[in-house]
């Protein structure tokens, strides 16, 4: 061994790698040397003492000098509770370098360890060691110009060597929290932080949907939240399980996180007597750049099979080309085994917001606008789709433009082997009138890609009605749909809401009370209540739509309000009243869910002697209808229907939200009249699993 003498041996600046608490430690390790030094200070004596000591000690290896090797060590080293050093990993060309290095640490004596919530806490860093051959610089005399040039480039060339282990790394400290991303749509999850943005006061607009996290972190802290809920885990597999993601990177501009994740079931349908299973795999990476620029994205390979009721509805909506379904919200599947579904997919969106005012999107994925379960405007029930959207937020006002490229996968409309684009604009104005009363105006235009003219620009005008008006006067152009909601806070526990569409403007036909079936009308009226009888962490919900027939069709059936054969907004189409009761309640990491649907449907009975459309599918034709007037709701092959789902179930990782659950839902289905695809039966359906939940399962319809 030599003494350092012989090299320079450059320390760089010391950095956390990461730690137990997602939050990162409150106060640094304390050297006796910095026993006197102010909290905002200890970081820079801590670097420096141990810079100090590591420079004292370490002996570089006869190896290393002999073959003039310049380079770096890079030491990944932990702090426990006690204070004692331990070095967990050691990055080096030669074992001569990695057993010098931990010599060295062994060294170190034991200190004041970091703490957390003011309790003793592990810390963890990276400390890279920079080695130069060359031993003390000569400073240059003027003997010649040339030989100071040379020094000169000799120094640059030995400091570009190290550029890349000069990279910064800091601590993971929840960046998602405070970035652009989109939170993943999931009731249960969005109930957790529904309280705080509806308390009185606020100025909030929680009816556009996704939400991103900058904006509801201002009203639900979820580092503070979380805190509690975080287990008492120092080792590495611990902390992954069940507090951290499984990857994180952070540098001076950047920040990524990167998941495995799974949706894993397992169940039976007692009825029916089918085995049922869900088999998905997943990763997901989400990350900034810079402060304005965030991204999201996530990839399913997944393979199922599902009870009864839900297999013959996703076979029912099947595409044209041969594949045979379309899993419900999901997407196309392909045939798997004999008695199974193939269904990958991936979804994701870039967020950028120039500043507090602005955020614009783009994206492959869902949206939602509305306060309750389901929506009549926009919700998440179909399938992912490209999408742009610019949200304006400024005074008391919000204001989302969605530009969306949907699909018509039907046989009767495919061309040329290829499905029929459509597009669709929606636009939704957000405006707190009071500290307790908001309201909506909704617009959406579709149109299709007729003449071969693709995206038209003319849709691109986001002022609000303006498309409307004009297909109001009878273009044939596309199709409006206009509509209103609002909301009322009574206190911070209970608020109202709802909404109303209407998808044909002749007042005459919608006001006449004679069942026109141009009377496309429908209403939502809803109630939460946070912490119900004063039991913390109780939510209930109680919540009724009507929508009338015909209502989301369309006389050009492909400008209907659908995408990939399933409904843009509630999930049982049209020609039906429901009325639907929710409770969630969360203690800790245990959660519990119950919903009970009490619903009256109207179907097409389909048959020889009865092939008229009744207006309950969105895909129906307008040119088959039954009647011109006295159209009631729920006609047709009258349907009552009845769901009750129960789930319960512990978060096992709030970072990631990975859950493990079981439920229970139990189906009655009891039409009027019996037929070939709508006819009485029931469902008892257990499943047993373990989910990342990144979206909502509609099992309800």
């Amino acid at each position: 061994m030599k003494n350092s003498a012989s090299f320079l041996i450059l320390f760089l600046s010391i950095y956390a790698y990461s730690q137990s608490n997602p939050s990162g430690f409150e106060k640094y390790p304390v050297f006796p040397e910095c026993s006197e030094s102010s909290i905002g200070d200890l970081e820079s004596c801590f670097n420096t003492t141990l810079q100090q000591f590591v420079f004292a000690n370490f002996k570089t290896p006869e190896v290393v000098t002999a073959e003039s090797y310049s380079g770096s060590v890079s030491v990944f080293f932990e702090i426990n509770k006690e204070g004692a050093f331990k070095v967990l990993y050691v990055d080096a060309t030669y074992n001569e370098l990695k057993e010098e290095a931990k010599r060295v640490f062994e060294l170190l004596p034991k200190i004041e360890p970091a703490t957390y919530n003011g309790n003793p806490s592990y810390a963890q860093f990276t400390m890279p060691i920079a080695i130069l051959l060359g031993g003390p610089l000569v400073v240059a005399t003027s003997e010649t110009a040339t030989e100071t040039t040379k020094l000169s480039e000799a120094k640059k060339i030995d400091s570009l060597s190290l550029e890349y282990d000069a990279i910064e790394k800091f601590p993971y400290a929840n960046e998602e929290y405070k970035s652009n991303i989109n939170i993943p749509l999931s009731h249960h999850n969005y109930s957790k932080f529904d309280p705080a943005l509806n308390r009185v006061g606020t100025n909030s607009h929680t009816a556009q949907k996704p939400y991103i996290y900058s904006e509801v972190n201002r009203y639900y802290n979820f580092e503070e939240e979380n805190k509690p809920l975080l287990a008492n885990k120092t080792s590495w597999l611990g902390r992954k399980l069940l507090n951290e993601h499984f990857i994180t990177l952070k540098g001076k501009d950047y920040w990524l996180t990167l998941d495995p994740g799974v949706d894993l079931q397992v169940g039976k349908d007692f009825d029916a007597d089918i085995s049922t299973y869900n088999n998905t795999r997943l990763v997901t990476t989400q990350g900034g750049i810079g402060d304005n620029i965030s991204f999201f994205a996530v990839i399913f390979e997944s393979q199922g099979r599902f009870a009864d009721y839900f297999n013959r509805y996703a076979e029912s909506i099947r595409p044209d080309g041969g594949n045979p379904a379309i899993i419900p919200g999901r997407g196309i599947a392909k045939a798997f085994r004999t008695d199974s579904y193939d269904y990958p997919i991936a979804t994701g969106h870039i967020s950028y917001s120039p500043s507090k005012t602005f955020n614009v999107q783009l994206g492959h994925g869902k949206n939602f606008l509305g306060d309750g379960y389901r929506s009549l405007l926009l919700s998440d029930n179909a399938s992912s789709y490209p999408y742009i959207k610019i949200n304006t937020t400024f005074w008391k006002l919000k204001y989302t433009n969605t530009w969306m490229s949907l699909r018509d996968v039907r046989s009767e409309v495919t061309l040329d082997d290829s499905f029929r684009t459509k597009y669709m604009a929606n636009h939704y104005l957000s405006y707190n009138i009071t500290k307790r009363l908001n309201i909506g105006l909704f617009e959406s235009v579709l149109w299709q890609n007729d003449n071969d003219r693709g995206f038209d620009l003319n849709y691109v005008n986001p002022i609000i009605f303006y498309r409307a008006i004009e297909f109001s006067t009878g273009s044939r152009g596309g199709n409006a749909l206009i509509g209103l909601s609002g909301k009322y806070k009574f206190s911070d526990r209970v608020n109202a809401y709802g909404q109303f569409i209407i998808d044909e403007f002749s007042t005459s036909d919608v006001f006449g009370g004679n069942g026109s079936y141009k009377n496309k009308t429908g209403y939502q009226l809803g109630v939460k209540y946070y912490d119900a009888f004063k039991v913390k962490g109780l939510y209930l919900q109680a919540e009724y739509n009507r929508v009338r027939p015909y209502t989301y069709s369309h006389n050009t059936v492909v400008l209907n309000y659908g995408h990939n054969n399933q409904s843009m907004a509630h999930t049982l189409g049209a020609n039906f009243s429901e009325f639907i009761a929710i409770g969630r309640y969360d203690y800790g990491r245990y959660f519990a869910d119950a919903k009970f649907i009490i619903a009256k449907r109207g179907f097409d009975f389909n048959t020889d002697k009865d092939d008229f459309f009744y207006g309950g599918n969105v895909y129906g034709s307008e040119d088959n209808r039954v009647s011109d007037l006295g159209n009631e709701l729920a006609q047709g092959n009258t349907t009552n229907f009845f769901h009750m789902e129960l789930q319960g179930g512990y978060l096992i990782n709030p970072a990631t939200n990975l859950k493990i659950y079981g439920s229970l839902i139990f189906r009655d289905f009891k039409p009027l009249e019996n037929t070939e695809t709508v006819f009485e039966n029931q469902t008892t359906w257990v499943n047993f699993g373990i989910r990342t939940d990144l979206f909502n399962w509609y099992n309800d319809f």
